[in-house]
């Protein structure tokens, strides 16, 4: 299977929130008690994770063909952060998210920066083990950037679906 992975356009950003929604589902209903599950809340739209500053990388299976995941970094204050990879649940499995991952380093390298971060599930297997094999390995936050994402992600009751860790991928050979 070929996998094409490009910057994401503006045509491309109404689809990002159906991706995002579909392969949170995956979680959602394996992770979130039922009786929460009604308030989980829906994916940003593309147009607000395009305004952040960073950049948004998609993948299609065929060029020609629709959206089948994305990956979103966050470059705030010279920080490349990996915010959201996501891919259609019938898509999964397929080397698309590492594909995206594998892209999402190789800009942030060609952009100056030194290493990526990301925040996620210690014990999800499509989380930190698979991030894991990505080449990240589980870091301290030592900015306040990242200091203020363990706040949020307490502040937003994440903790209660389990561990948070902190993941960091040098991009030294990138």
């Amino acid at each position: 299977m070929t996998t094409i992975v490009s910057p994401a356009t503006d045509a491309d950003l109404p689809h990002l929130q159906s991706v995002e929604d579909a392969s949170d589902r995956l979680f959602v209903e394996q992770y979130v008690p039922l009786p929460e599950i009604a308030d989980w809340n829906g994916a940003p739209s593309g147009t607000q994770r395009a305004a952040a500053p960073g950049f948004l990388l998609v993948a299609r299976e065929r060029a020609d063909g629709p959206i089948v995941g994305f990956v979103h970094v966050l470059e705030p204050a010279g920080i490349a952060h990996l915010e959201q990879l996501s891919v259609l649940p019938e898509h999964g499995r397929r080397g698309l998210g590492r594909a995206l991952v594998e892209a999402a380093l190789q800009e942030a390298a060609a952009r100056g920066h030194h290493v990526v971060t990301l925040r996620t599930y210690a014990d999800v297997p499509f989380n930190a083990p698979f991030y894991r094999t990505c080449g990240f390995e589980v870091t301290e936050p030592r900015t306040a950037f990242h200091r203020r994402l363990v706040e949020v992600e307490k502040q937003q009751g994440l903790l209660r679906y389990g561990q948070r860790v902190q993941m960091t991928a040098d991009l030294a050979d990138f």
